[in-house]
């Protein structure tokens, strides 16, 4: 990042620019600089240095003098430098050293198994304790970075610290009692005092508790009544309060140090209980289970500090915005900035919270690997379990999937190393410092009978890549009958613009060169044309190719979605892989690295909607069924209206019927014989819809046909469009109908950034659909109406034709 604000590298994104950069990874680096001491700092009874991220091997040196080594990215590092520091200019010197050599000699006494390996210069990447993904990835470049990634400061201790602040909360007929233990550590001094205080919105309903501290630690009972809960996002609101510990000198009252955090009220469980299908995988929320719904998280840029407060809330908010509650931060990444966790705190995003391991083995027969690993567990588990969006502590991603055998072996590592990291160390830590937060040693894990047997359908979670991997039909994936489907994804590639930011024009054919080298899943592009061509006819020009591979994605993600909701409650989860990418390439992304939805995300938001209406094909039975989905906390009065049309258009029968929609659950509410129809018309002629709706409001909608739309014989849907000033400044409500059926209505704004409150959709050719729309710069009414491009599936290919 230093190198490219300096102008000395050239951008990553671009081409093949990676391969020029490996340098970065062998070289040593020496970040420097003065600072100044004023005397009265040195009143103080020690001075910390405090680092909060160094990444990765590091000797920290004060005037000359070192201080400090450093070994693992994910560790806070403290060290008391005040016999080293004088009055006036002193200088600090951190100097990174190449991981290159250490995984290397590392290696030759223990080779560590692992996936996802792109460099033989990097096989021993386990070894260290970094970032995994800044090796390579199937869905990013290898850049493996090394410097400053988190805040250096100098903490001045005059009597004593906070160092330590745990609560546990217990619910009881509606009130809630927070029990809030804080830990000091004392340089000198007697009469210190501890006060607790928690309020919200300023100072309304402030609750207070103050003990005299005899010794390092105290705890402080308090108790709220009928205060307002923390809920996920569509199933109430994200209410926030301020907890506040202060260490107070009880002879002046001089406040000498304060603790302060937003927490949320709320019980969270990891409910498994004995039922008909085994043994439950479900989340609970203030006794309430409810459906997990969402992605996998990725890091959202290779160079973290680049990230600011206003990323992760436009990802974050893209996901609440698509009905998600919940995402996965995957264990090939970072424990996430401040700022990810207290975004999903607002916006009522729970985290599944994996720890960084992932796709490989790791030495926990070493000593000093296993003091690192613990202190950087403390530190991290200290540092997020306070945030309501906390839902789970996983030990890794995917290791009990092949890398454990009962003995070491050129793939794995044994069960009995394995376990003293992931069985024994992770657990005892988390019993101690975040014991109201589950625990999940692995994902995919099987909690009962053999673990090595993964993706156990009757208990545990589950990595399916049946589609991608297997090779299967999007339909196989509606035989699925796991407790919670952790991972599973289907690829495509970013919009034509997102291309054009890392390729020359001679590179724009989807076979060249380029478009090969930012593709990193094996097979890829082949896999993603197979699936292509066996749903939807051949496109027509680079632009609507590319599209295509977003719908094509899209509709293997729906498939695997609505059927997870239609297996409530034997099935209590979905988070497909992945909502971001940190790279601009072909992935399973649903938003690529600029922010640009995919179709996915627009699809996202309709497959995940609180309330949702879907339909199962059956074409050797010749009939449609309709299932009403609902995912809110209440009972809810519907009115659900399907039909069949042919493909111009033509009405050939349906029904409708009140349905009593109970929360958390799905019921089907007709099976219609298409049979006639068929008989008369063909399967071919034949798509077949379904609405919900909320009294007058349209809740959802959606379609289904017996064959590949490839087959269908669609007419051009004539689709007409007027556009009128919105109810906020900078927004726009779009107007659409058309003559005829039009599938995968796609919006777009000529070279100009845009959020669409719905895309990709389907016009029935009966009804007007109303889209509001906010472009990412300003534009005048005139001149939406001449960038504004409509396009449906058959422009994709009408030009071959």
């Amino acid at each position: 990042m230093d190198l490219l604000r300096a102008g000395l590298l050239e951008d990553m994104n671009w081409r093949d620019n990676e391969q020029k950069q490996q340098w970065i990874a062998e070289t040593d680096w020496l970040y420097s600089r003065q600072f100044n001491i004023e005397e009265d700092f040195f009143g103080c009874q020690s001075i910390l240095l405090r680092c909060e991220g160094l990444d990765t091997l590091a000797d920290i040196l004060v005037n000359g003098q070192k201080v400090l080594h450093a070994d693992n990215m994910f560790r806070t590092w403290e060290v008391d430098v005040k016999d080293y520091l004088h009055v006036g200019v002193n200088r600090l010197e951190v100097h990174f050293y190449s991981p290159v050599p250490y995984m290397t000699e590392r290696q030759k006494e223990r080779s560590l198994p692992c996936w996802n390996s792109y460099d033989p210069r990097y096989r021993g990447k386990s070894w260290l304790r970094k970032m995994p993904c800044s090796f390579g990835w199937d869905w990013g470049l290898m850049a493996v970075t090394c410097g400053i990634w988190r805040d250096i400061s100098l903490v001045g201790v005059h009597r004593a610290r906070i160092t330590d602040v745990a609560f546990t909360q217990k619910h009881c007929n509606g009130d809630v009692a927070i029990d809030v233990t804080a830990r000091i550590s004392r340089v000198k001094g007697q009469n210190l005092h501890l006060v607790a205080r928690i309020g919200r919105n300023g100072n309304d309903r402030i609750i207070a508790n103050d003990v005299e501290l005899p010794y390092t630690d105290a705890t402080l009972p308090l108790v709220l009544e009928e205060p307002e809960l923390w809920w996920p996002n569509g199933l109430g609101k994200q209410h926030l309060y301020t907890l506040t510990v202060e260490l107070v000198d009880g002879d002046s009252n001089e406040i000498i140090d304060v603790w302060q955090k937003r927490i949320g009220l709320r019980k969270l469980e990891l409910d498994r209980h004995h039922d008909q299908w085994g043994e439950s995988f479900q989340f609970k929320i203030n006794g309430v289970p409810f459906f997990a719904k969402g992605a996998n998280w990725v890091p959202a840029d290779i160079l973290i500090p680049r990230l600011t407060r206003d990323d992760y809330r436009r990802l974050i908010g893209a996901a609440a915005d698509a009905n998600m509650n919940m995402i996965r931060a995957w264990g090939g990444g970072i424990y996430e900035q401040d700022e990810f966790y207290e975004c999903c705190d607002e916006l009522g995003v729970l985290v599944w919270q994996d720890f960084i391991f992932a796709c490989s083995t790791y030495p926990t027969f070493d000593d000093d690997f296993m003091d690192s690993v613990e202190a950087e567990l403390e530190d991290n588990i200290r540092r997020l379990r306070h945030h309501p969006c906390i839902a789970l502590f996983c030990g890794n991603n995917e290791l009990e999937q092949g890398l454990v055998a009962d003995s070491w072996n050129e793939r794995s590592m044994s069960w009995s190393d394995y376990g003293r990291l992931f069985d024994h160390l992770m657990p005892k830590l988390i019993a101690r410092l975040a014991p109201q937060i589950p625990y999940w040693p692995c994902s995919p894990h099987t909690p009962i009978g053999d673990r090595r047997v993964f993706n156990d359908p009757t208990c545990g979670d589950a990595h399916c890549w049946d589609v991608w991997f297997g090779g299967r039909p999007f339909e196989f994936q509606r035989e699925w009958k796991h407790r919670f489907m952790s991972e599973f994804g289907f690829q495509s590639f970013p919009e034509l613009r997102t291309i054009e930011s890392f390729t020359e024009p001679r590179d724009r054919n989807l076979t060249s060169y380029i478009m090969d080298y930012h593709q990193r899943s094996a097979g890829g592009n082949r896999k993603i044309f197979a699936y292509l061509l066996d749903w939807f006819r051949m496109p027509s020009g680079l632009d609507e190719t590319l599209w295509l591979t977003q719908v094509t994605q899209a509709v293997a993600i729906q498939y695997a979605c609505e059927h997870a909701r239609r297996a409530q409650p034997r099935m209590m989860g979905t988070l497909y892989w992945q909502i971001n990418d940190l790279w601009p390439c072909a992935s399973w992304s649903s938003i690529d690295v600029f922010g640009r939805w995919k179709a996915l995300h627009y699809l996202a938001k309709r497959f995940f909607a609180p309330l949702m209406v879907s339909i199962v094909e059956d074409r050797i039975l010749q009939t449609m069924a309709v299932h009403v989905s609902n995912h809110l906390l209440v009972k809810k009065q519907l009115l659900c209206q399907w039909w069949a049309t042919r493909v111009d258009g033509t009405m050939l029968g349906g029904g409708e019927m009140k349905v009593e929609a109970e929360p958390q659950s799905d019921m089907q509410v007709d099976i219609f014989d298409c049979a006639d129809q068929i008989k008369k018309h063909g399967e071919r002629d034949i798509i077949f819809w379904a609405y919900l709706f909320d009294g007058d409001d349209i809740v959802s909608a959606n379609f289904q046909t017996f064959v590949k739309p490839k087959h269908l014989e669609l007419l051009d849907p004539q689709i007409h469009v007027d556009v009128a000033a919105g109810d906020q400044d900078g927004e726009f409500t779009i107007f659409l109908n058309a003559n005829y059926p039009a599938l995968f209505v796609r919006l777009q704004i000529a070279g100009v950034d845009a959020q669409f409150s719905d895309n990709f959709f389907a016009l029935d050719g009966s009804r007007e659909r109303r889209v509001t729309v906010r472009p990412k710069e300003p534009l005048r009414l005139e001149e939406l109406h001449k960038k504004l491009l409509v396009r449906s599936l058959v422009d994709s290919y009408a030009a071959n034709e």
